[in-house]
């Protein structure tokens, strides 16, 4: 499977459209597996689906012009991060409605979640983990493979060709710049 994934990454560097639809089409219950946890991470409270979610980032991958994954590693750390961006801009649009934006008259929703979300905090996440990209990107890469698609040390160390020791000691960098960046106690 792996070898089939790289031919197609091949064919979408050179242009095919048709191998970009089928690798998506490879991937597809993994990418689903990696919005659901997205959307379990972000609190539950959202009224954006896993399949929304998934399709929303397929065509968000699809508007890039030109196709940069040397690896089925790196594809999926690009469709983590365009699902974190999609629900940070869902979450900013929903606190901006919270405030008045878009005013209009419609029946209360009586839904109350039981893990509500601070969107601000999504928000910050984002913005420190594009911070955390100007200092070192593959840190932010090892963040996206173990904590938003769910990987673990050892397949983020074959996807990215380094040891598992050196995964582990990335990932205690990252969290302690994320929290010093966050301002909470790591």
């Amino acid at each position: 499977m792996e070898s089939s994934i790289s031919a197609l990454i091949t064919s979408i560097e050179g242009g095919d459209r048709a191998a970009a639809d089928a690798l998506f089409a490879t991937l597809y219950s993994e990418l689903h597996r990696l919005a659901k946890g997205q959307l379990a991470r972000s609190g539950g409270n959202l009224t954006l689906g896993t399949t929304t979610l998934l399709h929303e980032a397929y065509l968000e991958l699809s508007r890039r012009d030109v196709a940069a994954f040397p690896d089925r590693g790196r594809f999926m750390a690009y469709a983590s991060r365009a699902m974190r961006g999609l629900i940070i801009d869902y979450a900013r649009s929903r606190q901006a409605l919270k405030r008045g934006g878009q005013f209009e008259i419609t029946q209360l929703d009586t839904d109350v979640s039981e893990h509500l979300v601070d969107h601000a905090d999504l928000a910050r996440i984002g913005e420190a983990l594009d911070g955390l990209a100007a200092v070192d990107p593959r840190l932010v890469q090892v963040v996206d493979l173990k904590f938003f698609c769910g990987f673990t040390f050892g397949e983020i160390a074959a996807m990215l060709g380094i040891t598992e020791r050196t995964v582990q000691r990335d990932w205690e960098k990252a969290r302690i710049y994320l929290h010093n960046a966050m301002g909470t106690p790591s």
